[in-house]
């Protein structure tokens, strides 16, 4: 069985983040089979600080995290991918974690269970409605796949899944800026389950400063109900870039 795995990250304005997470994916054990850095046009330097750090860039200058997915997806020959934001630290048994839940051939899809976490503090609140929502959005939006057990997951939560399910459902949609990780979940649906794995990773909480736990949290929430209803022009507009 091959169960090679990639790790895709894609960047935008990245320079701040890179150095930390170069030393956690230099700890993981076992190392991924392939890592990749789709930058998105950073005007940071981001692309060359990657390079300069040893792993390996495409510069895709096509804006929209959707995209750069898609294109890091395609590059890469895994069997299992994982998409990773910059911002985030995998634990360094993540690889194993990956490989042991695709064994399971009813999962299409998972992911860890996120804590958002800053200097000072971690953002209790906004984790654990992370946590909850995985459940309450596809019961609420989606019940005809709740019941098949498919849970919605977004970024934050290091999603894994099988390349060639992927391809086969035609990737992320270029045309979504956010929540083109709920909608993969919804795609990828017809190969099986999609499973919250009930490991922690933690990542960023850079939006949640910038904006305050309760704005954050019914910004995240409003967009959420515009997808489910299918209002998804302009969806970025409500989810600026925070770096």
């Amino acid at each position: 069985m091959n169960n090679t795995v990639a790790l895709v990250i894609p960047t935008l304005d990245e320079a701040t983040t890179l150095r930390r997470l170069a030393r956690l994916l230099a700890a993981l054990d076992p190392p991924p089979d392939e890592v990749l850095v789709v930058d998105g046009g950073s005007a940071d330097g981001t692309a060359g600080i990657a390079r300069a750090l040893g792993l390996e860039v495409i510069e895709h200058h096509e804006p929209g995290r959707s995209r750069q997915i898609n294109r890091g997806v395609d590059a890469v020959a895994s069997a299992i991918v994982c998409v990773l934001h910059a911002d985030t630290q995998p634990p360094d048994d993540m690889i194993a974690v990956i490989r042991r839940t695709l064994a399971d051939p009813g999962i299409a899809l998972a992911g860890f269970t996120p804590l958002l976490s800053g200097p000072d503090k971690v953002r209790w609140m906004t984790s654990f409605h992370n946590w909850i929502k995985t459940w309450y959005a596809p019961l609420l939006l989606r019940p005809h796949l709740f019941v098949r057990g498919v849970r919605l997951l977004f970024g934050d939560h290091a999603m894994f899944f099988r390349r060639a399910d992927f391809l086969a459902v035609g990737g992320c949609d270029p045309g979504m800026s956010v929540m083109e990780e709920a909608d993969l979940c919804v795609k990828l649906a017809r190969f099986g389950r999609v499973r919250l794995v009930n490991r922690v990773i933690l990542t960023s909480d850079r939006r949640v400063a910038a904006w305050g736990e309760w704005k954050a949290n019914w910004v995240y929430f409003t967009i959420g109900i515009r997808w489910a209803m299918g209002l998804r022009q302009r969806l970025g507009d409500r989810y600026p870039h925070i770096r």
